[in-house]
């Protein structure tokens, strides 16, 4: 089945440097996206209640976005992306998520980000 691309916008109230580092570290992406990441090169294991999923760092701007490829979606145009974007005028600091799911599945996709998110604001204290 074909998966369709979504995006979601989450207001952090950190500094990016902080969420950078939340995206792309594994102790970062340990406090809010799994329970555990292991890293060898570009690939990142996450660890969740006793399954695991590898995924590969396909694409990094320092600073400002993280691209993962799900080694299931190898050899496709599928990923999930974070990026940080911060507003000019107000200087807010937005996580924009892009990920795939399948037609079906993107409310339950959805909910998984929004839980995530939540997390991560627990994390670092917004």
């Amino acid at each position: 089945m074909e998966k369709v691309k979504y995006e979601l916008e989450f207001m952090v109230n950190t500094s990016t440097s902080i969420l950078y580092k939340c995206m792309t570290t594994p102790s970062g992406l340990s406090e809010w996206f799994a329970d555990n990441v292991n890293v060898k090169g570009d690939d990142y294991t996450f660890f969740w209640d006793g399954s695991e999923e590898t995924a590969k760092m396909i694409k990094k701007k320092k600073g400002e976005s993280v691209r993962f490829q799900w080694e299931d979606d190898e050899g496709e145009d599928y990923y999930f992306e974070l990026l940080i974007r911060v507003d000019p005028m107000t200087k807010q600091v937005a996580l924009i998520v892009t990920d795939f799911a399948e037609e079906d599945e993107i409310d339950d996709a959805k909910l998984l980000w929004e839980n995530a998110i939540s997390s991560l604001r627990q994390s670092i204290g917004c």
